[in-house]
């Protein structure tokens, strides 16, 4: 089943395609973060990637939260769900820029910073569906 198929059978759905979308790239980000920070603590000097690995972590953790958020259709918070989205557009863009100062040496890096900018694209697209 879809993410939107779930968020579509909510009784009181909205923007569910927007939605799906942007929990499913939101998704996407927290394994990719989590893929590349595994990964640096796995590279011959991970303490040069502490940055980076703290990047990963941090977005990781805020696209987590924010795709729960941004799942939630009952009730209405939007100041919430818009600052989270605005975290996490901000949270990527910083990891995305952290790990492209790394992606020639680690493939990791390089289709992390990707999927970064992918996810901080779309935040910055459906930001208005959500205030």
């Amino acid at each position: 089943m879809s993410v939107s198929e779930l968020l579509s059978a909510h009784p009181s759905a909205s923007n569910a395609d927007s939605r799906a979308q942007l929990v499913e790239a939101l998704d996407a980000c927290v394994r990719a973060c989590t893929i590349c920070a595994d990964a640096c603590l796995s590279e011959e000097e991970p303490a040069k990637l502490a940055q980076c690995i703290r990047s990963d972590l941090d977005c990781a953790d805020i696209c987590y939260a924010t795709a729960a958020i941004v799942s939630r259709q009952s009730g209405s918070n939007p100041d919430v769900a818009m600052r989270a989205i605005e975290a996490c557009e901000l949270a990527c863009r910083l990891c995305a820029e952290e790990c492209e100062k790394h992606a020639e040496m680690h493939e990791h890096c390089k289709l992390c910073a990707k999927t970064c900018r992918d996810c901080e694209e779309l935040c910055g697209k459906v930001k208005s569906a959500f205030g």
